[in-house]
């Protein structure tokens, strides 16, 4: 039997996931992170993008965050998203929607604000639907 780790994934609204895996990649700030039973204990933040869980039924659970802090701990892995949602409930078209909204916010920027702002939403989009591509390209 293969070694696990409890995984929590919970954003403002929910909880998204809470169980055992037997190994969760995310994106973090400096780039991805792949977390295993027994790894050191750990707090970051994390950026916009897709969590992969591989349960131990050897199926994958995929995750989208908004960005948001992870913490590990012995035993247990908790992620607390911005917002998170999971894969298969992600929609293509409000988040190609969303990118040609930003992108063109940048074009037609007026403040600083709205042009970080617009980037932060481009940065969104952009990860949700490289999350959608991923998930298509698993057959489902």
């Amino acid at each position: 039997m293969a070694m696990t780790i409890h995984v929590d994934v919970v954003s403002a609204e929910a909880s998204i996931f809470s169980g055992l895996v037997e190994f969760v990649v995310l994106p973090g700030e400096a780039g991805e992170l792949g977390i295993m039973p027994g790894h050191v204990p750990l707090m970051t933040r994390i950026k916009p993008g897709a969590v992969r869980l591989k349960l131990p039924d050897n199926k994958e659970e995929l995750i989208f965050v908004a960005g948001g802090l992870l913490e590990v701990q012995p035993g247990l892995v908790t992620v607390l998203a911005d917002t998170a949602i999971r894969g298969a409930d992600l929609d293509e078209a409000k988040a190609l929607e969303a990118k040609r909204l930003a992108e063109e916010a940048m074009l037609n920027r007026s403040a600083t604000l709205d042009y970080a702002r617009a980037q932060a939403e481009l940065a969104e989009a952009i990860a949700q639907l490289s999350a959608i591509d991923r998930l298509r390209k698993r057959g489902h």
